[in-house]
């Protein structure tokens, strides 16, 4: 009964933290060109269990329950379009490989293989912007609408730049073995951009009923780590991403309440911030200022930092943080760069000095549409006392808010701009 009440949990669970491994070492078995019908094939062996382990109960060893039914299916649907003599051959090969060590070589090799797809997905024959999709689609296992949303394009026009990335992987690779090392260090750009939407995904969540999705920040850390391991990973910027991660980890507990509530910087309880995956976080920071190269990550890795060593709120250096930011803005343009540098010099010398950078903005219509540009105006205009903006801007960025912890923190700022009205 126990296992019944648990399996509403199981579809995220396994689809997150399976999903992306086991489709990274069938393709590695199977040829990348085939990745699709691996997919497909993890994704039956995930409704199997579903529909059978709560009557059944689950197996002593999940992850080799599913590879084995996964694995089968591949073999199976690779029979059926066989059409040749050769062929017929070549699966019954592949079907032999398939012995008793299968569960061992899951366990032992796993990790490589998922590096080794991140990699293949960062491939110059795809498109850059392709490369993300893929990426956090097959390795993350991210739907389209939360990757449209943090790429901030539509459902249609990501769903067609996965389509292309297929398209590509069957037309220019065959395997998933890594190419030359200089090859990979021209993709670890690539690589750390899907390291680092993984990890956003994870600590801003898109989906409405959640704020927080460890699982994935977690996976972004296990990746990031394993990454800086690598021999052509173990760069500052791949430190500098790994200690904005752990420092970002280190405040989960105090960032919502007992409700489920959305907690800013400022209402948070500082004694809940985990105080070993601070120091983590600094030992990377620290690490990753060897050499020369300073980078978007250097950057907000460093703004993280101010924050988690900051005694209070009160004594946060705010103006070291507006610093990073316009250096970060230097070096990766975007307003939403500028957004948070507002905030920070609104801390620093209040809201009208912040409101002062942002109203001679002519921000993209993408921004116009993006919640967080009028909730930071609605917070600057309501500090500032102009109660009617702050409520225009407010009303609007809750209408277009993606969760209800959001839009929760947006409510209460609303009744806040009543109650002064009313005083």
């Amino acid at each position: 009964m126990a296992e019944a009440e648990s399996a509403p949990a199981l579809p995220d669970h396994y689809f997150r933290r399976e999903f992306g491994r086991l489709v990274s070492v069938l393709s590695r078995r199977f040829g990348v060109h085939r990745v699709q019908l691996c997919e497909d094939a993890v994704q039956t062996a995930l409704l199997r269990a579903m529909q059978s382990w709560p009557q059944r109960g689950p197996p002593e060893d999940k992850s080799a329950w599913l590879y084995r039914v996964a694995l089968n299916e591949v073999l199976g649907t690779l029979r059926r379009q066989s059409r040749t003599e050769a062929s017929n051959a070549s699966t019954e090969e592949l079907a032999a490989d398939s012995s008793t060590e299968d569960e061992v070589y899951l366990e032992q090799e796993v990790s490589d293989d998922q590096l080794r797809m991140l990699f293949v997905c960062a491939n110059p024959e795809i498109p850059r912007e392709s490369q993300i999709v893929f990426a956090l689609k097959i390795l993350c296992g991210f739907s389209t609408e939360e990757i449209a949303l943090r790429l901030f394009h539509s459902h249609e026009a990501i769903y067609k730049r996965l389509q292309r990335a297929r398209a590509a992987l069957r037309e220019h690779i065959e395997d998933l073995e890594p190419p030359g090392l200089q090859q990979l260090a021209n993709r670890l750009p690539a690589v750390l951009e899907i390291l680092y939407l993984l990890f956003t995904e994870g600590y801003s969540s898109a989906q409405p009923e959640q704020v927080i999705r460890r699982e994935l920040c977690e996976e972004a850390i296990r990746l990031g780590r394993l990454l800086d391991e690598h021999p052509m990973g173990a760069v500052p910027e791949t430190a500098a991403l790994v200690a904005l991660m752990y420092l970002n980890a280190a405040r989960f507990d105090s960032r919502v309440d007992g409700a489920g509530g959305l907690l800013v910087l400022e209402e948070q309880d500082r004694s809940l911030w985990d105080r070993e995956l601070i120091r983590i976080g600094v030992s990377y920071l620290r690490r990753s200022a060897r050499g020369e190269r300073f980078t978007r990550y250097h950057a907000e890795a460093a703004i993280a930092a101010e924050h988690c060593l900051a005694p209070t709120y009160r004594e946060t250096r705010w103006q070291e943080i507006a610093r990073l930011y316009q250096a970060l803005d230097a070096l990766a343009p975007s307003p939403i760069h500028t957004l948070n540098r507002a905030i920070a010099i609104a801390e620093w010398h209040g809201p009208d000095a912040g409101l002062a950078l942002l109203e001679p903005l002519n921000p993209p219509s993408w921004l116009l549409g993006y919640y967080l540009w009028d909730a930071t105006l609605g917070e600057l205009y309501r500090r500032r006392g102009d109660r009617e903006r702050a409520v225009v801007h407010l009303t609007r960025a809750l209408a277009a808010a993606p969760t209800h912890a959001e839009r929760g923190l947006l409510q209460r700022r609303l009744q806040a701009c009543s109650i002064a009205g009313e005083i």
